[in-house]
């Protein structure tokens, strides 16, 4: 189980602070599939990263397993289960796909049937990219679908995936939603996916609005789905006229 606990983050930014975050508190139990949305600039990615590690907290903590993570590295994250997918992933020159999935597994002779099923639940042929560098060579989608199957080769016991449909073709697309539905009758992890994506909110158990660094509204994709419907066209009077009009 993951708890966060009055979690804020702010900045110093010339001679004022600004508060990214402010006195967020939740818990994702096991085996739940979350999904946080809201606007650009909201807070969504800070959370997420601080749960992973790669931001620190100005207030609160944060545990995982009952356990305080707050202060843990990322690497001491790992190894208690905790991975993360990045909205842009990084690029390694010289390290192939069959090197990244080998590394992600932790077993040293990941056989190419294993590294197939990772690469096609992402909608890609392992006979196609296998040998290939996860370098400049590869597009934004592709590096994107190959850091995914790689947290499934990891086979971690909380997943966060950063706007996972970015940058992804349709096709692909359907593919991963189904990986994710996979993932989640099967049990066999939590997962935290941050999506604007109406097919990837219709999965979650539960979705938490995360706006101005607050949790706006929590509920099931049913009852939150018309409340973003209705804060989207609150913020734009024209289109909202528009619709009442109809």
């Amino acid at each position: 189980m993951l708890e966060l606990k009055h979690i804020s983050y702010s900045v110093r930014e010339a001679d004022e602070t600004l508060g990214i975050l402010k006195d967020i508190s939740l818990t994702v139990d096991d085996h739940k599939l979350v999904v946080f949305t809201g606007p650009n600039g909201g807070g969504k990615t800070t959370l997420a990263k601080i749960i992973m590690g790669l931001v620190t907290p100005t207030e609160g903590q944060i545990l995982w397993n009952g356990q305080d993570v707050t202060h843990m590295t990322i690497t001491e994250r790992a190894k208690l289960g905790i991975s993360y997918g990045f909205q842009q992933p990084p690029r390694f020159k010289g390290i192939t796909v069959r090197d990244l999935l080998t590394i992600a597994s932790g077993d040293e002779k990941l056989s190419k049937d294993k590294c197939c099923q990772y690469l096609t639940k992402v909608g890609l042929c392992a006979n196609d990219y296998l040998d290939r560098e996860v370098d400049v060579s590869l597009s934004g989608g592709e590096v994107k679908r190959i850091e995914i199957a790689s947290i499934l080769a990891r086979n971690a016991d909380l997943m966060i995936f950063d706007e996972p449909e970015a940058g992804i073709d349709l096709w692909s697309f359907a593919r991963l939603t189904e990986t994710f539905e996979q993932i989640h009758s099967q049990g066999s992890a939590t997962m935290i996916i941050i999506s604007h994506q109406e097919r990837i909110i219709s999965l979650a158990d539960e979705v938490i609005v995360v706006g101005d660094g607050t949790l706006r509204h929590r509920g099931t994709p049913k009852e939150i789905l018309p409340r973003i419907l209705t804060d989207t066209l609150g913020g734009c009077p024209v289109l909202n006229k528009e619709v009442h009009a109809l």
